[in-house]
C-alpha cells in the first residue's frame, strides 16, 4: 500500500530507502513523514536500535539538507518512544497507512506538548541530548 504524506506516493520500503540515502526532498519531509520513519524503524529494528538509527539518520538528513540545527535529540527520541509504545499496544499492521489510522494523535505535531513544556525543549541540553519530560511521562 502506498501513502502520501509530504513526499511523493511510495511504498514503505522505498520511503525508508530514500530517507537513508538522503534522496527525499527535505522541503517536503514533514511531521507525518517523521512518524512514518519512526514506525518503520521500530517495526524493523526494535525500539532500542530504532532510536540509534533515527538519531544518526535524522542528523545526517538535516546536515545533507544544509540545516543541521533542525536536528533535535530529545524530540527524535521522544517521538520514537511514543511510536514504539503505540506499536506495542496495537494490533500488527502491514503498513504505516493502516497502522496510523489507529493512532491519529501521533500525526499532531503539538502532541509532544502533552509531555514537554516549550521551555524545556528549547534548552541546548534537550537539543543535544536526552532530557526527561517535565509535564507527563511518555505513554500513549
Amino acid at each position: 500500500m502506498e501513502l502520501h504524506l509530504g513526499t511523493a506516493p511510495m511504498s514503505d520500503e522505498a520511503f525508508l530507502q530514500g530517507f537513508e540515502a538522503c534522496q527525499l526532498d527535505p522541503a517536503k519531509f514533514h511531521h507525518a513523514d517523521h512518524i512514518r520513519l519512526a514506525w518503520l524503524c521500530v517495526q524493523r529494528y526494535g525500539a532500542g536500535r530504532a532510536e540509534a538509527r533515527l538519531l544518526a539518520g535524522i542528523r545526517k538528513f538535516a546536515e545533507h539538507a544544509g540545516a543541521p540545527r533542525k536536528f533535535h535529540y530529545t524530540i527524535t527520541i521522544a517521538w520514537t518512544r511514543l511510536v514504539a509504545a503505540a506499536q506495542h499496544n496495537s494490533p500488527v499492521a502491514n503498513n504505516f497507512s493502516d497502522w496510523i489510522q489507529s493512532h491519529p494523535e501521533l500525526l499532531d505535531p503539538n502532541f509532544l506538548a502533552n509531555h514537554y513544556s516549550h521551555a524545556r525543549l528549547q534548552t541546548e541540553e534537550a537539543r543535544s541530548g536526552w532530557v526527561e519530560p517535565d509535564l507527563a511521562p511518555l505513554c500513549v
